[in-house]
């Protein structure tokens, strides 16, 4: 089944305009998925809408934004409808700003951004490359799901991707002040020699990432565990818990990690010869 598109409109770039659409570049479906059930019927649990008169029918349910402790003000659907933001249908790129300027707690969620018809094709693949080579985003606001949204429009990071990249950006008030979470830490100074030993484990465990190497071990252990109920055998065993050492001496944490890391790298390399001479 074709993807469906988040959001239909217009890029607008001083006089160009490029029509597009932009789909989800994320998937939240996952494989387990938990519903309330009763122990003792082993039926699942439906919630109903009530209030302290009982139960309310769907149509008899509106939005209301709260003003002041327990009084509302009530939204019709239609009076949401009839604001038309522009947003809601063109993106207008308000400026252009170099990439390594937005920090990364700014970034949320990733879109695909691919033209309307073939005919818009061309004007994307131009911006794209012009974002690319200058290493810029476009930044703008678009408007879907009930909300405005400050985003930031970029070339693909992989060249052989087409289309552009949209990245939905965090507003200055939903961002937190560092101060009050890390304000209370202690000042700390580190010495050349404590650096250099981190370097030396950073250096010694740096590779190229693969992101196929990563899976979400908790959703597979909660699958084996389902399957395990399901047939009546034994639940399976929970892993033991990683041995934490009391860490008195950071230099010599460092120390015992590296000479660990090291040994393990001899290890690997000896079992690599080990294959090649057998093969």
């Amino acid at each position: 089944m074709p993807a469906r598109p988040t959001w239909s409109g217009s890029i607008q770039i001083s006089l160009v305009s490029i029509a597009v659409r932009i789909f989800p570049a994320t998937n939240t479906a996952r494989s387990v998925e938990f519903h309330l059930i009763d122990r003792r019927t082993h039926q699942r649990v439906h919630h109903r809408n009530i209030d302290e008169r009982g139960e309310v029918e769907q149509s008899d349910i509106v939005k209301g934004f709260e003003y002041a402790k327990n009084k509302y003000i009530e939204i019709d659907p239609d009076d949401l409808k009839a604001l038309r933001l522009p947003t809601a249908t063109t993106m207008q790129i308000q400026q252009f700003v170099k990439t390594e300027e937005l920090p990364e707690a700014l970034f949320d969620r990733p879109y695909f951004v691919a033209p309307k018809d073939n005919a818009q094709a061309k004007a994307l693949a131009i911006m794209r490359k012009a974002l690319d080579d200058t290493g810029t985003l476009g930044i703008g606001e678009i408007a879907f799901s009930g909300r405005e949204h400050l985003v930031a429009l970029a070339a693909p990071p992989d060249p052989k991707q087409k289309g552009l990249m949209l990245y939905l950006l965090r507003y200055e008030e939903e961002l937190r002040d560092a101060k009050s979470v890390l304000g209370d830490i202690k000042e700390s100074t580190a010495t050349s020699q404590e650096v250099s030993l981190a370097k030396q484990l950073i250096q010694g465990s740096t590779s190229k990432f693969d992101l196929s190497a990563y899976k979400d071990d908790y959703e597979a252990a909660v699958v084996k565990l389902v399957n395990a109920k399901r047939k009546g055998k034994p639940l399976p065993e929970p892993e033991p818990a990683a041995p934490k050492g009391k860490v008195i001496n950071i230099m010599d944490a460092l120390r015992k990690s590296l000479a660990e890391h090291e040994h393990s790298a001899k290890k690997a390399k000896a079992n690599t010869t080990r294959r090649k001479k057998a093969a």
